[in-house]
């Protein structure tokens, strides 16, 4: 795989139009996103979720894709209802301040700015907690102490984890995470 920069970027839209034919805005209903990725020809549960839908097209069609580049991938502008703790775009709210790096088919890094905003930190965790009773899993407290670091004020930041683990993966041509941890998650 050739590393010399500059890494190829390509938005999760351009991405899912490419290689699965879904559109993904990003604030379309889940009714219409499941529409979409059952008339690309990928089976989804016509009652699915949002991030459901979303997932069953991305590891069908797109990450495949990824992993047969010979070059590495930056993959950015994730759809909002995948933003997580990443603040939205300005000039998009449809999409996230989010990106993730991929190499030899792996996701070897995720980044993105800060969601800095403890009101709008708060509805994510209740819409998160509502979908999560509505699905019948497990639910968990609010943190509190986030939202009240947060009110405290804090600077723009953005920040990145890269998995170490499959950075060695790369490195030894592993081809299984378990092969260059210490003890898998079996093991525990």
């Amino acid at each position: 795989i050739d590393v010399t920069p500059p890494w190829p970027r390509l938005t999760v839209r351009q991405a899912m139009q490419q290689w699965a034919n879904v559109e993904v805005i990003g604030d379309e209903s889940a009714a219409t996103l499941v529409a979409a990725v059952r008339a690309a020809g990928i089976e989804v549960a016509a009652d699915a979720a949002w991030d459901d839908a979303f997932f069953a097209a991305f590891l069908a069609r797109v990450e495949p894709m990824i992993a047969a580049l010979d070059r590495p991938l930056i993959l950015e502008d994730w759809p909002a209802p995948l933003a997580a703790l990443a603040r939205r775009r300005a000039d998009d709210p449809r999409t996230a301040l989010r990106f993730e790096a991929y190499v030899g088919g792996l996701e070897l890094a995720n980044a993105f700015g800060e969601l800095t905003d403890p009101v709008e930190q708060r509805a994510r965790f209740e819409d998160d907690l509502r979908i999560r009773r509505a699905r019948g899993r497990a639910t968990y407290p609010i943190d509190d102490k986030l939202l009240a670091a947060l009110a405290e004020g804090l600077p723009p930041s953005a920040g990145i984890a890269l998995g170490f683990d499959r950075l060695v993966m790369l490195a030894t041509g592993a081809t299984r995470i378990d092969d260059v941890l210490t003890f898998s998650a079996g093991e525990l």
